[in-house]
């Protein structure tokens, strides 16, 4: 490696559940906006419940940085979320909306 290259770090993955007044509010363009600025893969959906569930994967800073903005642009409709790890995926190549509700 020469003075110019930097390591890349290692993908993460993380799943976000959004509760509070999340849907039909423009959450899910909002993210899918946010993503792409930040050069994440993914997607988000709505939950039957009410909630608004996202994963997003990247480089560990981009990933942080996307759902830190998310968070701030749509600080005054989210009531709480909750942030777990999740598993890499190989075959993803953009941040995408769902249509359907996620299936485990």
């Amino acid at each position: 490696m020469n003075s110019t290259q930097h390591p890349v770090a290692a993908a993460i993955r993380t799943r976000v559940r959004f509760a509070g007044r999340v849907q039909g509010v423009g959450f899910r363009a909002t993210a899918r906006d946010l993503a792409r600025q930040h050069d994440v893969t993914g997607w988000v959906c709505n939950e039957p419940c009410g909630t608004v569930l996202l994963e997003a994967q990247g480089e560990p800073a981009q990933v942080f940085a996307f759902i830190e903005d998310l968070r701030t642009r749509m600080d005054h409709l989210i009531s709480s979320s909750v942030q777990t790890p999740s598993a890499l995926l190989d075959d993803e190549h953009d941040f995408s909306i769902q249509r359907d509700t996620w299936q485990p």
